[in-house]
């Protein structure tokens, strides 16, 4: 993938700017959702809700240490985005009867451990960690879990609102790419210095301690709701595939760290691996709910109103 035009990219994303009341959340299809899909599609849509508050979460670090003012502006706004989509996955849960009122769906254990590293560590962490990991968030939950919801589900205003969200994330992935390439420009010995001192940091130790079992446990996730667990990791050598096409891109130290992590992560057979991450997933899901800290205060900003503008 070539590098973008960033400033361009910006007025793109300012032209395309949408709203949640440009959805008709009342328009019938809603009771295309199956007794037997229900159960697992609520659960299924609350992992995806909070995943893009992840999401949310790293751009607005992103945008705290963006080396221009173009990056910055643009994080800004996938910021707001990535809370928009949230908001609209929302909606589409209360249209299908899976809330009440104003309630909001619980993370599930292992991303409610990320979202507070997050809030706690996500804005002293530099640039090129959040803006090589982002994107393979974005390329493996959000678009494997997107293309397994619109192949699924029948309502037509899930693949309307759907249509919007897919349009958002890929100028967040095209501008991710762009960003890891910027970041490969530099002699490869200093990046791999940076790194080294990086990686030492313990914060960021207790990050790659969430980050592994939080994939491991939405892979579990997916494959319960149906997705073929190979459609997953197809998503995910997406990440290697379009992230290596250019060699500023291949010399990003943190891509081939993320890249190698793909590869055992899509290896079943690397015991060494799925092991103990397994049992990470086991052991984080027997943490009870009380011994978990108090969701961070920006929850409080999530609604499925349709009252946003654009």
């Amino acid at each position: 993938m070539a590098s973008i035009d960033l400033d361009k990219m910006l007025a793109k994303i300012k032209s395309t700017q949408w709203a949640l009341s440009d959805i008709d959340w009342e328009a019938p299809g809603a009771e295309l959702i199956t007794e037997e899909q229900w159960p697992k599609l609520k659960e299924f849509m609350a992992d995806l809700m909070w995943i893009e508050h992840v999401g949310a979460r790293a751009f607005a670090a992103l945008a705290k240490k963006a080396p221009t003012d173009t990056l910055r502006e643009i994080y800004t706004y996938f910021h707001a985005e990535e809370q928009r989509h949230a908001n609209a996955e929302m909606a589409l849960m209360r249209r299908w009867g899976m809330l009440d009122g104003e309630e909001i769906p619980e993370p599930n254990v292992n991303l409610r451990i990320i979202i507070e590293w997050l809030d706690r560590f996500a804005d002293e962490m530099p640039v090129y960690v959040l803006g090589t990991v982002v994107p393979m968030l974005e390329i493996a939950l959000d678009g494997a879990l997107c293309t397994f919801l619109l192949e699924s589900v029948k309502d037509p205003v899930c693949h309307q609102a759907f249509e919007k969200i897919n349009d958002d994330e890929s100028r967040h992935l095209g501008v991710g790419f762009t960003v890891m390439e910027m970041q490969g420009h530099s002699a490869s010995y200093i990046k791999m210095v940076q790194m080294m001192a990086r990686v030492m940091d313990p914060r960021l130790i207790l990050g790659i301690a969430s980050y592994m079992p939080l994939l491991n446990k939405m892979r579990d996730n997916v494959i319960a709701m149906g997705l073929p667990e190979e459609k997953l990791y197809k998503a995910m050598n997406k990440f290697e595939r379009i992230g290596g096409r250019t060699e500023d891109g291949r010399r990003n130290p943190w891509f081939q760290l993320i890249k190698f992590h793909g590869r055992w992560v899509t290896n079943r057979s690397n015991k060494l691996y799925h092991v103990p991450v397994d049992g990470l997933v086991k052991l984080t899901g027997m943490v009870p709910r009380r011994a978990l800290p108090a969701v961070p205060s920006w929850v409080k900003e999530l609604t499925w109103q349709p009252t946003s503008t654009h």
